[in-house]
């Protein structure tokens, strides 16, 4: 056999570039595979997609090694245009002693990877979504629990202590039953499966079924004032005013789990919680100041202070989480503070007794009912500023309520007028006054989007 010099070597090599790098290692990757196989005998195995990932070799693999890095790990690999060298030394050192002491260069290829990808490196990442506490609650999204519920309005008359039963279609009462001793509000249950009466001076809640808009046989609990519900749903928070306590309850049993105790919340009343749920923010009426209550730790975490002769009455976290609103009846608007810091960030004049808050279904809005006065403001959360005013012809005592399921209707009880104020969203006119039981107050709209209840009158997220 006659041995090759180098440069017969190196023309050899020259000649075969048309048989490129990556095909002489595949052929070397195959030769291993039939080798490894015992099955193969002496015929080629159809090789694997996993199989066939080994023997490219990609660009953002090479580039690193010829600017010197070390490769990437994931199993040892041997880069093609090394292969080819080692070919080359092979053939070399069977040449015999005359090519021991050469150096031969492997040749190089100026060939582009037309399957490169590439990235355009200015383009701006996609920006985050939009928080939005009120997502679920847009016009018509009801959760399948109560989808097909008849549309009432429950309106708890404190002083006469029954509950009427509006029909949003027609606007008249067509029931009315009888409840504890000063029912204050009516709210969904956290699974929106159960409507609760708060009995305030008869320790009691009652049930409603919301399906057949009858009663059930009340639950014995002390001081319902107002009931919320944990952003979890893990607790019922009964806000027993006139003790000066919030119960940590079952939800469903209503059974007591712990109370706790908030001596320096006079006239504690109403709440929110903030977007992840493990803060609230409770009004303190006749306290002029807020506390912050530790949701996990059931515990107030800190006491924030108005001005003297405050009278902060319902609380609304604003769509984007950042910013809590709290009506004062006797400063006549609106308290804004931080959901971050808690603290104090200003305040927005609205009217006479400003007192009840809901968030339009947009999220764009915030209805404030100025009871002293007989007006709703409406406050735009981007501005934080009163954007319009409906005033209710004749007068009024607009207190608490909600916006029905399509957006189109804000409800709200007339307090000292025996009555209940439908008003359009739309052009801000009073739609129609209907005759209710005496000192109407939390009446709640029902069914309402969300995918679950927080409370109060219906507050759904």
């Amino acid at each position: 056999m006659t041995l090759m010099g180098v440069d017969d070597l190196l023309r050899f090599v020259v000649a075969a570039r048309p048989r490129t790098t990556r095909s002489i290692a595949g052929s070397l990757q195959a030769t291993r595979l039939q080798r490894a196989d015992p099955d193969v005998q002496g015929t080629r195995r159809p090789l694997r997609t996993s199989d066939r990932s080994r023997q490219v070799e990609t660009d953002s693999e090479r580039a690193p090694r010829a600017r010197g890095r070390p490769r990437p790990r994931g199993g040892t690999r041997i880069a093609p245009r090394r292969v080819a060298w080692l070919w080359i030394v092979l053939l070399a050192s069977g040449a015999g002693a005359g090519c021991g002491g050469s150096h031969a260069r492997p040749p190089t290829t100026n060939r582009t990877n037309i399957h490169r990808t590439t990235t355009n490196v200015n383009r701006a990442p996609a920006p985050p979504a939009r928080r939005d506490v009120y997502a679920a609650d847009r016009p018509g999204n009801l959760s399948p629990v109560v989808r097909g519920m008849p549309a009432y309005v429950y309106v708890p008359n404190s002083q006469s202590d029954t509950v009427d039963v509006i029909d949003q279609r027609t606007f008249r009462v067509i029931g009315q039953f009888p409840v504890g001793a000063l029912p204050q509000h009516v709210t969904p249950s956290y699974d929106l499966k159960t409507l609760w009466v708060d009995n305030d001076m008869g320790n009691s809640l009652t049930p409603i079924n919301p399906w057949t808009a009858r009663p059930g046989r009340p639950v014995p609990v002390v001081d319902p004032y107002n009931l919320y519900f944990t952003v979890d749903g893990r607790y019922a928070i009964v806000v027993a005013e006139r003790l000066r306590r919030l119960d940590f309850r079952d939800p469903h049993s209503m059974r007591l789990r712990h109370s706790l105790a908030v001596p320096g919340c006079a006239g504690v009343d109403h709440m929110d919680f903030n977007a992840d749920g493990r803060f609230a923010l409770a009004s303190c009426e006749f306290g002029a100041r807020l506390i912050v209550v530790d949701i996990p730790h059931q515990r107030v975490a800190r006491t924030i202070d108005l001005r003297p002769g405050a009278m902060p009455q319902d609380v609304k976290l604003a769509p984007d989480g950042s910013t809590f609103y709290i009506a004062d009846m006797n400063a006549n608007g609106v308290w804004l503070v931080s959901a971050e810091t808690f603290r104090v960030l200003g305040f927005i004049h609205t009217g006479t007794g400003a007192h009840g808050l809901y968030a339009s279904r947009d999220s764009r809005y915030l209805y404030v009912s100025n009871r002293g006065e007989g007006s709703v403001s409406v406050v735009s959360f981007a501005t934080q500023r009163q954007v319009k005013k409906w005033r209710l012809p004749g007068g009024g005592s607009p207190d608490m309520g909600g916006v029905s399921a399509d957006g189109r209707v804000l409800w709200l009880s007339g307090r000292y007028n025996s009555e209940v104020y439908a008003i359009s969203t739309i052009t801000g006119k009073l739609i129609r006054r209907i005759p209710v039981g005496s000192g109407p107050h939390g009446l709640c709209v029902y069914p309402q989007p969300g995918r679950f209840s927080l409370g109060h009158t219906g507050v759904f997220r």
